[in-house]
């Protein structure tokens, strides 16, 4: 039976169903207890503290790290209601009056979400003003911004909990997307969690690849082949310093693609409106350093590039977590380095020795992630503190295209029996030290050349040792403490190995790689099967004006996924809308009209059966597409998005068009031939068709030469024939 907090869910958000924990999540915040969320980016945190905030009376306060990521957050709250006043965040871009404006809305009990920066949370006047606010729990967002092991460590975030007791303790909901158990005992301990239940989700994200390939002086042209392949598709760029975002996104800009550039050191309102042409789909691409990280929540990003590392797992999880939140498709491939590692090295001298310490162990990680022949998948799991039990993922570079095993059970002993001698007291650089025989003034000063272990390996390389440790580690038979900086220790497991080894396998080094076949090749459109998806574009259009016109990025008005059903099923009045997964009564209401009117249009126009019980539709026949592609020529849509909203090539369409012009039908496609064609050429191609007896491309491009492409003889072609047969 559903129950209250469906339906709920349902009045609110448009959803039927909760994803994963979310529904315990939510009961455990509404029956006021201590909560900890630790959930991957895309899967839906923010429903977590939002649905009990708009049940719960008085007003929840979200501290937020970020003021994009909070006027984000806003924007999509305020779309799920037809009252604005519902959500807003106080931080130091507003103005005096418009402060006064967000307390008036608390004070009158409309503002059932205040989002708030830790900067903000500080302030005197501020602290004062929440005391005599009725607030109904606090959620603390982006939570491992709190440890200094976390990989964006902010100290403003020490001094929530102290505030928190200076306003009015009440329950606390903490959440992120990349803490370690480490960085969770953290979390904990500082925001003064009172027995809180913890909700682990797994950080596994099935619907994204990982791919890392060498980095060389060809990255440049590596990056712009793989964009220029995603054609209209959503991506995003990190570099690791400003100079680079700049430089490269104009790199890109002149390879013919919709980039910009993002980074702190910009101009406030050149960065805003680079971002906000992002999320409104004026721009395909995004090139930021990591300033851009916790500042977007666009569910259609399709790729995610690292043109340089990141200094952490945690931040590299983070930033490919923007990839594909809708569940749909999203790339994430890494360019790595050794010197790029050795630079982020160099920049934390001058820093305490402890911060250097953990900065350092953290590029390890990185660099051993980076480097290794095991499936991604399992080592990123493994690094959080999760076991993905396959063997293969089948969605990662070295999954598709796994190396040959060797066999390796000496040598794990011997990793072992140094780490048992060393007496768990080292970390793995200085293990492989011994194993390999290398003399040092450290080594010599602890007498550990007079080890068993001392050169038992001298023949192995640095890489083969780092292979052993690395598999052993995800295998549980050695354990990294990381209260103290990564020192290897043996484990139970280990101990029984060494009494009885079994076979141990680890990745071959000699295999080369071929780093290009990894990366699966996507077919253009994102819609399934079933989808319309001349009316699927068509929407897009739609959802692309409103969203202008209520300066919202197109995804608040209605996200992907819900246009693919609303392409599927057809519905035609408000009742069978909000039968849409993501059409809530709020947003139905808002902006359900105009994609009504669309979809009845588009039913008649072309005789389409609609399914009344909302049954799965096919894929409209060749005779309605060739009706679609000719009201989308009349409506001047360029070409080569009419192919992409078809699933066809260029040539495919054109082969369309040619049909259509040849059985009798105008079409005028001059404004696509004006937009992509030199005049000359233009000139010289229609002049030829006007004088020639025949209509054959092989002769025309006999006639005419190489300089004119096939495809621009093809155009002008069906422009000829249309001028003066039809």
């Amino acid at each position: 039976m559903v129950d209250d907090l469906t339906l709920k869910l349902k009045e609110y958000f448009g959803f039927d169903t909760f994803k994963g924990n979310q529904e315990a999540i939510i009961r455990n915040v509404l029956e006021g207890k201590d909560t900890f969320v630790r959930m991957p980016t895309g899967g839906g945190k923010s429903l977590c503290y939002q649905l009990p905030a708009l049940i719960l009376p008085g007003t929840a306060i979200v501290v937020s790290p970020l003021i994009a990521l909070m006027k984000n957050q806003v924007d999509a709250i305020r779309y799920v209601s037809s009252d604005d006043g519902i959500a807003h965040f106080l931080n130091s871009s507003l103005t005096k009056v418009q402060i006064e404006r967000v307390r008036q809305d608390i004070r009158a009990g409309i503002t059932k979400l205040l989002y708030v920066a830790p900067e903000s949370l500080n302030k005197e006047e501020n602290i004062a003003f929440l005391r005599t606010v009725h607030v109904s729990f606090y959620a603390v967002d982006e939570a491992h911004c709190i440890s200094e092991w976390g990989h964006d460590f902010r100290p403003e975030y020490r001094r929530i909990r102290p505030i928190i007791n200076e306003i009015s303790p009440r329950p606390v909901i903490a959440l992120t997307a990349t803490a370690t158990p480490k960085v969770q005992h953290d979390i904990q301990k500082n925001l003064g969690l009172n027995s809180p239940t913890i909700f682990k989700s797994s950080f596994n994200r099935p619907n994204l690849f990982y791919q890392v390939k060498p980095k060389n002086e060809n990255v440049d042209r590596e990056v712009v082949k793989f964009i220029l392949s995603m054609p209209g598709k959503s991506g995003i760029v990190y570099c690791m310093s400003r100079n680079k975002v700049t430089t490269f996104a104009q790199i890109l800009q002149a390879n013919g693609i919709s980039a910009l550039p993002y980074h702190a050191g910009m101009d406030p309102k050149e960065r805003a409106e680079n971002q906000d042409a992002f999320l409104e789909e004026r721009a395909d691409v995004i090139v930021a350093t990591i300033a851009f990280g916790m500042g977007i929540d666009k569910p259609d990003v399709r790729y995610v590039i690292h043109y340089d590392m990141p200094k952490s797992l945690e931040g590299y999880y983070q930033e490919t977590g923007r990839a594909g939140r809708d569940g749909g498709e999203g790339i994430c491939l890494a360019f790595y380095s050794k010197k790029d590692l050795a630079k982020l090295e160099k920049f934390m001298k001058g820093k305490p020795i402890s911060e250097q310490e953990i900065g350092r162990q953290l590029l390890i990680e990185t660099a051993a992630y980076a480097e290794s022949r095991v499936c991604r998948r399992k080592l990123l799991l493994h690094y959080f503190g999760e076991e993905y039990e396959k063997d293969n993922c089948g969605s990662c570079d070295n999954c598709l295209m796994p190396v040959k095993q060797v066999e390796a059970k000496e040598l794990l002993v011997s990793v072992l029996e140094a780490v048992q001698e060393l007496k768990s007291k080292f970390k793995t650089d200085y293990v492989i030290k011994i194993l390999r025989g290398e003399n040092s003034a450290e080594v010599e000063s602890f007498k550990h050349d007079q080890l068993e272990s001392f050169g038992v390996c001298e023949k192995e390389s640095e890489e083969t040792l780092n292979s052993v440790i690395r598999q052993a580690l995800i295998e549980g038979y050695l354990s990294k403490d990381i209260e103290n900086y990564g020192l290897l220790k043996e484990t139970p497991k280990g101990k029984k190995y060494l009494k009885k080894p079994v076979s141990f396998q680890i990745p071959s080094e000699d295999e080369e790689e071929d780093s290009e076949s990894a990366v699966p090749r996507t077919s253009g459109g994102g819609s399934g099967g079933a989808v319309d998806p001349v009316l699927f574009s068509m929407m897009k259009d739609l959802r692309k004006k409103i969203g202008s016109r209520h300066k919202v990025p197109p995804y608040v008005v209605f996200q992907d996924v819900s246009m693919e059903a609303m392409a599927t099923f057809y519905p035609v009045t408000m009742e069978e809308l909000q039968k849409i997964p993501g059409v809530g009564a709020g947003k139905a209401k808002r902006y359900g009209q105009e994609f009504l009117d669309l979809i009845k249009r588009h039913v008649e126009d072309n005789d389409i059966e609609r399914p009344e019980d909302l049954r799965v539709k096919t894929l409209a026949n060749k005779s309605k597409m060739k009706v679609a592609i000719v009201q989308q020529i009349d409506r001047k849509v360029a070409l080569d998005d009419i192919a992409m909203s078809h699933g066809l090539e260029f040539d495919e369409l054109l082969s369309e068009i040619e049909a259509i012009v040849y059985s009798g039908t105008h079409l005028n496609i001059d404004y696509f031939i004006e937009e992509a064609m030199d005049p000359d050429h233009v000139s010289d191609i229609y002049d030829y068709f006007k004088e020639s007896t025949s209509d054959s491309l092989e002769a025309a491009q006999e006639e005419l030469g190489d300089e004119y492409s096939e495809d621009e003889i093809r155009l002008l072609r069906v422009k000829f024939l249309s001028d003066l047969a039809n």
